[in-house]
């Protein structure tokens, strides 16, 4: 694999391709539910608000399970965890499709967003590995493209599917890919060749570092106030904009396109500029979603404000996933798991928050605010990074660091 004249690998190895069909199946499963609320409310005789724990629920597995499956599975062999997650993933998915109950529904989708957080964390790793460490953000905004890339056809394509079918048909639709999944990863993704055993110390010593914890709430605040606003995304555009029900599907593609640009150039400017990149999709998310408050009466300003705010908001997930990498050193997996739980923290605080929101006076312009606030709250670890960063930019490159051993300087791959 020859390189380019900046360093950087002319492409990434086909595993995270492979991997990346992954996180489409996982994308799709998160967010489908988004544009399904109304239709699942009446099937199980719920509000939309009580529906929208269906996203709450799934974040909260995110949470509890990507950190601690990480550990749980440390010293099992890669491959093998990637199968059983998505097999595990599928059963969870036939279980949603044969209740008849919003709590069995609910526990389904914990034990699903359990299977996701184990495929994140592995296949993070497993992917950035592979990819080397020159092309860290760009490996994992092919992941993370897998995600968005679900925005784009999954979403609505679900929607659609789940308008024609019943709610059930894109649960039942899930089930029989990830199976499929599970056999195109055991045949294509190659046995787990590491030498040293993993140590389970030395994956928490790596959580000491400041950074690694300014990375991860950044991530709880940025993409959490996205994808909070992104849960009550239909009730805004039928009820607040006037959109017909019919059209909210092409709306969830236009959000899905713009994600899918911004995590293509976030992954690319995220090797090289991490920091500048994260404060410039911070501004401009915050911005949206502002907009977004403000302007979402109007059919066109909330079309166009959607689409930009898929873009803007998920611009900064490559470089935020790799500097916590980076950051975690030698001991990369734990924070692998915390950087797949981080958003969800947001997403289950920003989609409950939000929920309230949509049952006050502030109605459908409640989520977008919230999220706003949210993302503007992301400028503060932002900022302890930038100045931390400046500090060690600041330090003589003779000096060492005390336990590493190496120069503290400014390289991105040591400080973003």
């Amino acid at each position: 694999m020859s390189p380019t004249p900046d360093g950087q690998p002319r492409k990434l190895p086909f595993v995270v391709w492979a991997l990346s069909a992954g996180t489409f199946l996982m994308g799709t499963t998160e967010f489908v539910v988004a544009g399904l609320l109304p239709e699942i409310a009446d099937d199980l005789n719920v509000s939309v608000s009580h529906a929208g724990l269906l996203i709450t629920a799934f974040a909260a597995g995110m949470i509890v399970g990507a950190p601690t499956m990480a550990i749980a599975t440390l010293r099992l062999p890669r491959r093998s965890i990637l199968i059983l997650a998505l097999v595990v993933f599928a059963l969870g998915h036939l279980a949603a499709g044969l209740s008849s109950s919003f709590a069995l529904v609910v526990a389904a989708r914990v034990v699903t967003a359990l299977a996701t957080g184990t495929f994140w964390c592995v296949g993070a790793i497993v992917a950035t590995t592979a990819a080397g460490p020159t092309a860290t953000s760009r490996a994992l905004g092919m992941l993370l493209g897998g995600l968005t890339v679900a925005t784009v056809a999954g979403v609505p394509l679900g929607a659609w599917l789940g308008q024609l079918s019943g709610w059930r048909g894109p649960f039942w639709v899930l089930a029989a890919l990830s199976a499929g999944a599970a056999a195109v990863i055991g045949w294509f993704i190659p046995a787990d060749e590491r030498r040293d055993a993993p140590s389970v110390r030395a994956e928490f010593a790596a959580l000491r570092d400041v950074r690694v914890w300014l990375t991860l709430s950044s991530m709880t605040l940025l993409i959490g106030g996205v994808l909070a606003t992104y849960t009550y995304i239909s009730p805004l555009l039928t009820e607040r904009a006037g959109i017909s029900a019919g059209a909210v599907p092409l709306v969830l593609t236009g959000y899905g396109l713009g994600a899918l640009l911004g995590t293509t150039v976030g992954g690319r400017l995220g090797d090289r500029l991490p920091l500048v990149t994260l404060l410039t999709a911070a501004a401009t998310t915050t911005l949206v979603l502002l907009l977004l408050t403000l302007l979402s009466p109007s059919p066109v300003a909330a079309v166009v404000l959607v689409t930009l705010m898929g873009m803007t908001g998920f611009a900064a997930n490559p470089a935020l996933g790799a500097l916590a990498l980076r950051f975690a050193g030698s001991a990369p997996t734990l924070a692998s798991g915390l950087s797949g739980a981080a958003p969800n923290v947001g997403i289950a605080i920003g989609s409950w928050t939000a929920g309230m929101s949509l049952a006050s006076p502030l109605e459908q312009a409640g989520p977008p605010l919230v999220g706003t606030v949210a993302a503007a709250l992301t400028f503060v670890p932002l900022t302890v990074l930038a100045l931390m960063h400046a500090a060690r930019s600041e330090t003589p490159p003779t000096q060492r660091g005390p336990a590493s051993g190496r120069p503290v300087g400014c390289s991105t791959q040591d400080s973003g």
